[in-house]
């Protein structure tokens, strides 16, 4: 045999052998890569006052647990992918474990598009052409080339106008003597809120929205069943009004706690405003058709724990100076304060005010990551005091 052929026909096998043993790539997608759970809807799942770890008045640093940095998603972990989304680094998408997590939500989200100055992306299917996209088309995008197992959802309660609900309270409250209250219940622009023409056309929205994000997963490339939608509840931020430790006498309820609501508005907020929306939300999972929903019951998750509640208090009330410190989970509150117009010069938002904060959102995190894992839905409620890997101890009932 001459060496040149000798050459060929060791090139040749040799070019067999690499053919033969050489896994083919496949890119990550449906069925295939990282499994990933996505988060999207509106700030009490985008991370809206992640920030912070309790409160206090004396200084913003014993409960700063995240910093300055807390909301920025862009790549260089430097500024926020959509102003004033606040997608916060403690939200429930990042459950670890070997789980990708993305945060497509955003504060002050509602089911459909709002394009104005403050653009917030809806659960829908939006595109300006210029780069602003609906949620619906963000989680279509993040699908086809990621292995999205679990969708989270929390929406509706902007479509109930929530935080103007909130500012009625607090300004009924600041504007009125406790021997003549002014109730924001009975007020017509929160009533409004609340009539049963307009409740059934908020329970028809979420229904869409919950069909648009089927939609997505559908057109990335998945059957229905092989993905869940994890619909979860809203939490009561705050007790009823026995519950609260400051008195409604005077101004400290407001000017002290961050929680100026009257006991009987507290009331009606929790049996009334709180419920309403959550049965409206569990409605609209079967109005909506889909078949591979499951439920995250949170309304009385943060009981014990909630704003003014006389379980918890401020840093400088328990004596505690750094949330840090063991105890502190278990002293201070799991849901940010009411800030007012006083709050602009400081590191608050307004827009954090009575959000689940970096406590509440590690709390909500383990119950969305047991959800997972279990591969159910259920009742998350507290478990027992302290933290487990940097979490508070959480239980899916």
């Amino acid at each position: 045999m001459s060496l040149r052929l000798s050459i060929a026909l060791t090139t040749a096998l040799l070019t067999t052998a690499t053919v033969i043993t050489t896994a083919p790539a496949y890119a990550d997608g449906p069925g295939t890569g990282t499994p990933y759970v996505v988060t999207v809807g509106d700030s009490y799942i985008s991370g809206e006052a992640g920030r912070w770890a309790g409160s206090s008045n004396n200084s913003e640093a014993p409960a700063d647990a995240l910093g300055a940095h807390a909301y920025h998603d862009n790549a260089a972990g430097t500024g926020e992918q959509i102003a004033k989304c606040h997608r916060s680094k403690s939200a429930e998408a990042f459950i670890g474990g070997g789980v990708g997590g993305a945060n497509l939500a955003c504060s002050g989200a509602r089911t459909a598009t709002s394009n104005g100055d403050d653009f917030k992306p809806g659960l829908d299917f939006f595109d300006d052409g210029a780069g602003r996209l609906g949620q619906a088309k963000l989680l279509q995008q993040f699908a086809t080339t990621h292995n999205v197992k679990q969708v989270v959802v929390s929406i509706g309660g902007n479509d109930f106008n929530f935080a103007s609900i909130v500012q009625s309270c607090v300004t009924d409250f600041l504007l009125s003597p406790s021997w003549f209250p002014d109730y924001c219940k009975d007020d017509s622009s929160v009533v409004a809120n609340f009539t049963a023409a307009n409740v059934t056309a908020v329970q028809g929205r979420i229904a869409t929205s919950f069909q648009n994000v089927r939609t997505a997963m559908r057109n990335a490339g998945y059957a229905d069943d092989a993905w869940t939608l994890l619909v979860q509840t809203y939490p009561s931020p705050m007790p009823a009004g026995s519950g609260f430790r400051y008195g409604q006498t005077g101004y400290t309820r407001q000017n002290v706690g961050g929680c100026g609501f009257w006991n009987t508005d507290a009331d009606w907020a929790n049996a009334t405003a709180l419920t309403t929306i959550n049965n409206s939300v569990r409605a609209a999972i079967g109005q909506s058709g889909l078949t591979n929903t499951r439920l995250l019951e949170l309304q009385s998750t943060f009981n014990g724990r909630r704003l003014c509640e006389k379980t918890v208090g401020l840093y400088e009330e328990v004596g505690l100076t750094s949330w840090t410190q063991p105890t502190a989970v278990d002293k201070t509150e799991w849901v940010n304060q009411i800030r007012t117009v006083t709050t602009i010069g400081s590191n608050y938002f307004i827009q954090e005010s009575i959000h689940p904060n970096y406590w509440g959102q590690l709390a909500l995190r383990s119950c969305v990551r047991q959800s997972y894992l279990q591969n159910r839905g259920g009742t998350c409620t507290i478990a027992g005091p302290g933290l487990v890997n940097g979490e508070p101890q959480m239980t899916l009932n």
